[in-house]
């Protein structure tokens, strides 16, 4: 076995690492193959020492405080010893005393290679992080903003620059290896892989906590029966809406209450913003090129919200789908706009379902059936009358069909001195205006205000077209 070497880690910035020069000297003194490593000045203790100033051996030795002294044994770490402790220095270097007339022991300062903000640096810099995403320099003269504009990356707003830093930050957020693909990303059908999403969810304004929500709702976009290919060439208004359910939402903050359909929810607005940068930058779904909607509406920058569970009359979206209410799921629903139902007179669920009915006939035409999926959001005060009536959700769903259903001479084409509707041959047929199963509801809202909300759905939606699509975060990190 070969004598024991040591290396020690210090910075001239730390009083303790000045106080024990002494120390040093007595070490060197008595024979021991010492090296010394230095993270602030390549002349402190001596011009022997050796220059850390990039801080690669640091990280790679892992050193939180200095002083840190660590023996090595057939080139393996047998032992560290941090900050000052006499007896500690001692009994690793089996040389006595050192640092006589020094106070017995005294705490160390925290390392270089810790300091926030660089842990990041020094990771992607040096560390196996399996990162492999081109990485584009800026020179010092132009802004990182306005290239995300230039470069097509943004949807209209600022974007947050992902450097390798905050994207291998973001990817801590995670369980997930760099490379894992995620799914293949419409229309361009780009393989999509974690550290792709990650990019994205940077961009977006993400935190790494949201980043398995997003990762869900990248995966159920990709599935086959969303048909997120054709939602981004509809000229329709339609794109994804993501409902999230169980756990995870409380857990990140996402707002199911007041507001929750609106801004200021920053889990809310940039999950669904980086689902759509996804769309876009690595799906290549832009305006213009095979987005080609006719008008469009704000919710394709963001649509995302938590579905209020704690307080809610009804099992949740995702139960419904048959999923655990323990579960975390991402939903995604092909949906537009958000049109408000005002009933603050009706005290009884038929009364309510009749509002609901009549507002939902609208969606697409009142005289188009079976064509356009809904999700219909019922607010608190409204459900506290299903809730005192014991309706379930599938009672209010069964009714609001009923309503909705119509002679098929009402809705045909020319009907009611409107050229719209459907073709004539249906006439003699009686037809609902959702398929079975166009027609979702979930609970969200503020407990003050007697308005819920019909969001109507793609006018494709169906077999042939968006159906939605339930993920199950299964993400360890969560």
């Amino acid at each position: 076995m070969k004598d024991p070497t040591f290396k020690l880690f210090v910075k001239r910035d730390c009083p303790t690492c000045t106080m024990l020069t002494p120390v040093y000297e007595q070490l060197r003194a008595h024979g021991l193959a010492l090296k010394i490593y230095t993270q602030d000045d390549p002349t402190f203790p001596t011009d022997a020492a050796i220059d850390d100033t990039t801080l690669e051996q640091s990280f790679r030795l892992n050193i939180d405080t200095v002083p840190t002294l660590i023996r090595f044994t057939d080139e393996q770490e047998s032992g560290r010893t941090v900050g000052w402790q006499r007896q500690s220095w001692e009994t690793l270097t089996t040389v006595t005393g050192l640092g006589e007339g020094l106070p017995a022991q005294k705490p160390g300062c925290g390392a270089l290679n810790v300091l926030p903000g660089m842990a990041e640096r020094l990771q992607v810099r040096y560390g196996d992080n399996g990162m492999s995403a081109r990485e584009i320099s800026v020179d010092a003269l132009s802004d990182p903003v306005e290239m995300a504009y230039e470069r097509g990356w943004t949807d209209g707003l600022p974007v947050v620059t992902p450097t390798p830093e905050r994207v291998w930050r973001m990817l801590q957020g995670t369980s997930r290896k760099p490379d894992e693909v995620v799914g293949i990303v419409p229309p361009d059908l780009t393989a999509c892989t974690v550290e792709k999403v990650a990019i994205n969810a940077v961009m977006a304004g993400c935190k790494p906590e949201y980043l398995p929500v997003v990762l869900a709702a990248v995966e159920a976009a990709c599935i086959d029966e969303f048909n997120m290919h054709g939602l981004v060439a509809t000229t329709y208004f339609s794109s994804p809406i993501v409902v999230v359910n169980g756990p995870i939402a409380t857990r990140i903050g996402m707002n199911s209450g007041s507001n929750a359909l609106g801004q200021g929810n920053r889990a809310n607005a940039t999950i669904g913003r980086a689902l759509q940068l996804v769309i876009r930058n690595v799906g290549g779904g832009k305006p213009g090129g095979v987005d080609r909607a006719t008008l469009g509406y704000p919710g394709k920058y963001t649509f995302c919200f938590a579905e209020r569970e704690h307080d809610s009359p009804w099992e949740s979206l995702a139960v419904g789908r048959g999923f655990s209410a323990e579960s975390s799921t991402v939903t995604l629903i092909a949906g537009g706009g958000v049109h408000g139902v005002i009933d603050q007179l009706s005290r009884t669920p038929e009364g309510l379902a009749h509002s609901f009915a009549k507002s939902l006939q609208s969606v697409a035409h009142y005289k188009i059936a079976i064509a356009a999926d809904a999700l219909l959001v019922v607010s608190p005060e409204h459900a506290r009358v299903f809730k005192a009536a014991a309706w379930s959700k599938q009672q209010l769903i069964d009714t609001i069909q009923q309503l909705t259903t119509r002679p098929g001479s009402e809705i045909v084409r020319g009907a009611d001195d409107n050229a719209e509707g459907i073709p004539n041959h249906f006439a003699g047929a009686t037809l609902p205006k959702f398929r079975p199963g166009g027609l979702q509801v979930v609970h969200a809202g503020g407990t003050a205000g007697m308005f819920s909300a019909v969001i109507g759905g793609w006018v494709n939606s169906g077999a042939r077209g968006s159906s939605p699509v339930t993920v199950e975060i299964s993400d360890e990190n969560i």
